[in-house]
């Protein structure tokens, strides 16, 4: 008996690698990488040598303490909080015009309290296990705070909306509000 071999068809392989790399260009350019922004934070200047580091020295006074723990408690000045009323503890802090050099604060002039919204520091400080989420919450109600006391002496200062601000408005209205949020250790000094 003859055995016949069976012919196997092959298959064309030549252009897998082609149509391969045309797949692998084509979801490169048509993915959406996202753009994550973050939270826009600007650090202090080293300290170099030759320098004075003691420069930014605050009195504790012009210091806000802001603790957030591992169970999600926020703390501030020692004293535990909810999130809701950490906005307008911070206003009253930023706008409180302990020395009465601001003539735009409307603050109570609390001697214990801020000199001014230039002299102010908010000092966050959080434990490795807070969730990321209620960090952000907080970073958020510190963050409405300013806008609105910017918002606020747009309206009264400059007479103008915040949206129709020049750059020059708006810079004016920064200086006023600085906003200053540390997450570091700051060095203070007792009155």
């Amino acid at each position: 008996m003859k055995t016949t071999r069976r012919h196997v068809p092959q298959v064309n392989a030549g252009s897998m690698a082609d149509i391969a790399f045309l797949l692998l260009i084509f979801f490169l350019v048509t993915a959406m990488i996202p753009n994550d922004i973050g939270i826009k934070r600007t650090l202090p200047p080293p300290c170099l040598p030759g320098t004075d580091c003691n420069e930014g020295i605050k009195h504790q006074r012009n210091i806000l303490q802001v603790k957030v723990n591992s169970k999600n408690e926020l703390w501030v000045e020692n004293e535990v909080v909810e999130i809701s009323e950490l906005k307008e503890i911070a206003k009253s802090f930023l706008d409180n015009n302990g020395d009465g050099t601001c003539t735009y604060c409307h603050g109570t002039k609390d001697k214990t309290s801020s000199d001014n919204p230039k002299e102010a520091v908010i000092s966050l400080n959080n434990d490795k296990m807070t969730s990321y989420d209620f960090y952000i919450q907080v970073q958020d109600e510190l963050t409405k705070a300013y806008f609105e006391l910017r918002t606020q002496y747009a309206e009264n200062i400059l007479k103008t909306t915040s949206e129709k601000l020049t750059k020059e408005a708006l810079a004016e209205v920064r200086l006023a509000y600085p906003f200053v949020l540390s997450e570091a250790e700051i060095k203070t000094v007792k009155d």
